[in-house]
């Protein structure tokens, strides 16, 4: 798999590995997989000063967003994504070793939080709040605030 993937991948793999963790329905929403994706850009631009996924992450009234994921999954509405409907059978954990112990890294992190939980510490955090604007639509969260606010501190 190329080195830059689609947030779609990152999604999927989050989806799949829910999945696996829980043994049942893991509860992943579609609001906390955006947050999700978010700190796993976040965190990967601090890292390791390029983008884990193309898409854009904008800022939304409930926080980042990537919007071909949110569109992509919108029909589950504000329940829990069908893994089976949303992840092609095509998928393979061998493709993401290369970012494997980062993801495991951001989910051991931040899913153990309510999605709610999560939206509220997006908007205490510069990248959100620097871009989003309430009068404006598709304000796009730049890799730059990413990469300098989850960059690694001395």
């Amino acid at each position: 798999m190329a080195n830059v993937r689609s947030a779609q991948d990152i999604a999927n793999w989050l989806l799949m590995w829910a999945d696996e963790e829980t043994g049942e329905d893991p509860g992943l929403t579609n609001l906390k997989l955006q947050k999700l994706l978010y700190y796993a850009q976040g965190h990967y631009l601090g890292e390791h000063g390029k983008p884990l996924f193309s898409d854009e992450i904008q800022a939304w009234a409930h926080g980042p967003v990537v919007p071909n994921e949110y569109h992509r999954l919108k029909h589950f509405g504000a329940g829990p994504i069908d893994t089976e409907r949303a992840v092609a059978e095509s998928f393979d954990w061998d493709d993401y070793r290369d970012v494997e112990q980062h993801l495991i890294k951001v989910w051991n992190t931040y899913a153990k939080y309510a999605a709610w939980a999560l939206r509220q510490r997006t908007h205490s955090e510069r990248p959100w709040k620097e871009a989003f604007d309430r009068g404006e639509w598709n304000m796009v969260i730049s890799q730059d605030a990413l990469r300098e606010f989850f960059a690694p501190t001395a």
